[in-house]
């Protein structure tokens, strides 16, 4: 028998529901993913934190992992000792990459997510091709995104407007970019405007970016463990260690990862922060133009008036050669061929940028 909700609209924005109540059947409520652990989930009701275990279902050998709960997951979760999900709900954006080994799969990073703030250190961390594998992943979400240029305090004088005015120069122009220092709570009011109540943000970036002291500045308090990174590279010590989402004092939710090593493209990746790249390519003498040798190509001629930034158009190549890639191993996936495809293009792909 179906009931009407007896959880309050504010207690479910609070953990970032956007729409009427639902309504579900007795004994069941409406709670959001909050961590996954290898021995079941942490979900949030609004109120409080409880653990739960996943339905049956999700255990079968041949589910799609992307059909099981991740964490930003609204679930269903019927009571009972222990509390089980029985399911997920519909996602409204999903923030996801190609998971790690030769077969393919996708791993979702965060599910319901309004904004995704990439985080880099103005140190050693900052790295204009990371960013753009991150947007790349990004733009298909269904997530806007803000640049999030972080130890301001620590960076040398003009250091911070020089990073801006690279990445203004490399990103498109309705590309958010902040530059803040983590630890004061004033200047990291300039993330608000992307923090309404109902809203979920969600921290990328690599270890040491400064996602844990940026969360604790925005809860208010010292609850996610820090640590400095190491001497010499700048490279920080996986202080965030699963992901976690967490209601702000504001009304919106966060969500903090740990530092990814690995950023492979999924296939899907539609490369729109290149589009002038590719209006460029249209501009080619050839519709099949390799830009190598061909004459009246656009692309060569771009690169030796330097409109075009060699940099830029090598990477545009990498991760256009990965996207490829992946897309071919997405199809034979479909096709249920058993061996993963091998290739000797590019093989520096799963390289750290």
């Amino acid at each position: 028998m179906a009931t009407v909700s007896t959880q309050s609209a504010p207690m479910l924005r609070r953990i970032g529901w956007q729409g009427n109540l639902p309504t579900l059947p007795a004994g069941h409520l409406l709670a959001r993913v909050s961590a996954q652990h290898r021995a079941g989930y942490e979900v949030h009701g609004g109120e409080h934190v409880f653990n739960a275990q996943p339905a049956p279902k999700f255990l079968k050998r041949n589910v799609d992992p992307a059909e099981r709960p991740a964490v930003g997951d609204f679930v269903i979760v019927e009571a009972g000792a222990p509390p089980h999900i029985v399911e997920v709900l519909p996602r409204r954006s999903v923030l996801q990459r190609a998971a790690a080994g030769d077969r393919y799969a996708r791993q979702i990073i965060a599910s319901n997510i309004d904004v995704v703030f990439v985080l880099t250190g103005l140190d050693g961390d900052f790295n204009p091709t990371r960013i753009e594998r991150y947007l790349a992943l990004i733009e298909g979400s269904g997530a806007r995104t803000a640049v999030v240029l972080t130890k301001r305090d620590l960076a040398e004088s003009g250091s911070a407007d020089t990073a801006m005015a690279e990445l203004r120069a490399r990103l498109p122009a309705d590309t958010s970019i902040v530059a803040i220092n983590g630890k004061d709570a004033s200047s990291v009011a300039a993330l608000n405007g992307f923090l309404a109540p109902a809203t979920t943000a969600v921290l990328v970036g690599s270890s040491g970016a400064g996602k844990s002291t940026l969360t604790n500045t925005l809860l208010g308090q010292d609850r996610m463990a820090t640590a400095a990174t190491r001497a010499g590279d700048d490279h920080g010590r996986h202080t965030t260690t699963h992901r976690a989402l967490l209601p702000l004092p504001c009304g919106a939710c966060l969500i903090d990862t740990p530092g990814m090593r690995e950023l492979k493209l999924t296939g899907d990746e539609n490369l729109e922060l290149f589009a002038d790249i590719d209006a460029l390519a249209e501009r080619c003498r050839f519709a099949d133009c390799s830009h190598a040798t061909e004459p009246g190509c656009a692309i060569r001629e771009a690169l030796a008036e330097g409109s075009l930034d060699h940099e830029r158009w090598r990477h545009y190549q990498k991760l256009h050669d990965q996207r490829e890639e992946q897309a071919t191993r997405f199809e034979d996936r479909i096709r249920g061929a058993r061996e993963p495809i091998r290739t000797h293009r590019h093989r520096d792909w799963q390289e750290r940028e």
